[in-house]
C-alpha cells in the first residue's frame, strides 16, 4: 500500500492527509484534478505543530476528496484487495507518533477502526479549518490520529484554540485529558446501530462494554430511532456543499487543464470530467439536484429542520448519559469494490459516523469502536478511553 501522496522527511513525526495544505508541497485530495496545485501556506493546525517542534513527515494519500469509505479511490494511491486508511495505517506501525485527517463523511473514523488505532473528531469549530481543502464546510473537522488517547490530548493542546483566520472557530480555549476517573458514568448503546454491524463488530462492542463496566461505568442499550433519518440529512447537506465547494475546480487557474478544447465551456467539461472520479460525479449531481428549484425545500431546506431535530433530541440524550457506544463502520475489514457502487456503499456505512457531522458534536474511535459525545465533552470521550487502554487486555 502506498501511503504518501508525497513525502517531505524521514525524520517527520506527524503526518498530514493530502485535504491539508503544507505550503510549497503538492495537496491535491485525492483527485487527479488538483494535480500540481503547490499552495503558499500551511494549514493553521501544521502551523501551530510546526511551531511547537514538530516535524510532518509527508501527504497521506486521501480517497479523492475524502468522499470514499476510508481512502481507496485516491487518484495517487495503489489498488488494494483489502482496503485501509493511509494516514492509521502510519500511526499503526509507528512511523508517526500522530497524522492529523479531515473528517468530512466518517472516512477518518472507518480508517481508524479497520486499523485499530484511535482517531478524535472534536467538536466543531475547536479546531482552525484554515488551510484545508473544503467540501462540506458545515460539518468537516479536522481531527487527530494516534496510537492512544495521551498522544490525542498531546497533539490536540497544540492545534485547538480560536482562529481568527476561520469564520467558523470557536472563541474559546480548551484543556484536554484522558485520565478523569470513569467511574460512574452513564454510557449508551444503541440498538438501531448495533443491529446494522455484522457478529464481529457487535462482539467489540459487547466486550468493550464488559470493560467499561469493569472500570466502574453503567452500560445499557438503548433505542434511538433518528440515526436513519439523521444520515439521510447530512448525505443530503454534505453532497450539496460538495456540489458548491467543487465548483471552483475548472482547469482555469490552477491544477489539472484538460487539453484539445475548443472553447471555455469545454474546457470547463473536459476538465471537470476527466479530473474528477466517478464518486465525486455521483456527488455533485446528487448535490445539485438537492439544491434545484423544485427539489430545494423538500430535500435541502428540509434537512436543515432535521439537522435542528437531531440536535435537540440528541441533547437530550446526552442530559441521561456521558456518552454513546456505537460501532464506527458495520465490519472490521472492507475488500475491494467497484467505484460505481461507493455512492451507495459510503451512504450505507455513514449511518454510523452521521450524527457527529450534522450536529458538530465530537466522536473518538478507539479500541476499533466509536464513542459519541455532546458538544466540548472531549475529555470524558478520551477519559472512558483512556480508561479502556490502561486495562491492557
Amino acid at each position: 500500500m502506498k501511503y504518501y501522496a508525497t513525502k517531505i522527511s524521514n525524520n517527520g513525526n506527524i503526518a498530514v492527509d493530502d485535504t491539508i495544505l503544507v505550503k510549497g508541497v503538492q495537496t491535491a485530495a485525492g483527485s487527479r484534478i488538483l494535480k500540481g496545485f503547490k499552495p503558499l501556506f500551511s494549514a493553521e493546525a501544521v502551523t501551530r505543530l510546526e511551531a511547537k517542534g514538530y516535524t510532518v513527515s509527508g501527504k497521506t494519500n486521501v480517497g479523492e476528496f475524502a468522499l470514499d469509505l476510508v481512502g481507496e479511490f485516491s487518484y495517487y494511491g495503489e489498488a488494494e484487495d483489502t482496503i485501509k486508511g493511509a494516514a492509521a495505517e502510519l500511526v499503526k506501525s509507528g512511523e508517526v507518533k500522530a497524522a492529523l485527517g479531515v473528517d468530512v463523511n466518517g472516512s477518518t473514523r472507518r480508517a481508524a477502526a479497520i486499523s485499530g488505532v484511535d482517531f478524535l473528531k472534536p467538536t466543531y469549530g475547536t479546531v482552525s479549518r484554515y488551510g484545508i481543502i473544503s467540501t462540506a464546510a458545515s460539518g468537516e473537522q479536522l481531527g487527530v490520529y494516534a496510537a492512544d488517547t495521551s498522544k490525542i490530548k498531546e497533539v490536540m493542546d497544540v492545534i485547538s484554540g480560536h482562529d481568527e483566520k476561520d469564520g467558523t472557530s470557536l472563541k474559546k480555549e480548551y484543556d484536554y485529558t484522558d485520565t478523569d476517573d470513569a467511574h460512574g458514568k452513564k454510557v449508551c448503546i444503541i440498538k438501531e446501530l448495533l443491529e446494522k454491524a455484522d457478529d464481529e463488530t457487535k462482539a467489540l462492542i459487547n466486550s468493550y462494554a464488559e470493560k467499561l463496566r469493569k472500570n466502574g461505568v453503567e452500560v445499557e442499550e438503548i433505542s434511538f430511532d433518528l440515526c436513519e433519518v439523521a444520515n439521510t440529512a447530512w448525505q443530503i447537506l454534505y453532497s450539496a456543499e460538495t456540489c458548491n465547494n467543487l465548483s471552483r475546480y475548472d482547469g482555469v487557474k490552477y491544477g489539472y487543464r484538460a487539453e484539445g478544447y475548443k472553447n471555455i465551456d469545454e474546457l470547463y467539461v473536459k476538465s471537470r470530467t476527466e479530473g474528477f472520479n466517478f464518486l465525486t460525479k455521483a456527488v455533485i449531481l446528487y448535490g445539485s439536484d438537492v439544491l434545484s428549484k423544485n427539489r430545494y425545500d423538500d430535500c435541502y431546506g428540509k434537512s436543515l429542520k432535521v439537522r435542528r431535530v437531531v440536535y435537540e433530541k440528541f441533547e437530550e440524550l446526552m442530559k441521561q448519559y456521558d456518552a454513546v457506544l456505537t460501532p464506527a463502520c458495520s465490519k472490521k475489514e472492507f475488500t475491494a469494490y467497484s467505484i460505481d457502487d461507493a455512492f451507495v456503499k459510503v451512504f450505507e456505512e455513514s449511518i454510523f459516523t452521521a450524527i457527529p457531522n450534522l450536529i458538530g458534536t465530537p466522536a473518538l474511535v478507539s479500541g476499533s469502536v466509536q464513542l459519541m459525545g455532546t458538544h466540548f465533552a472531549e475529555s470524558t470521550l478520551l477519559s472512558l478511553a483512556g480508561s479502556v487502554e490502561r486495562m491492557g487486555e
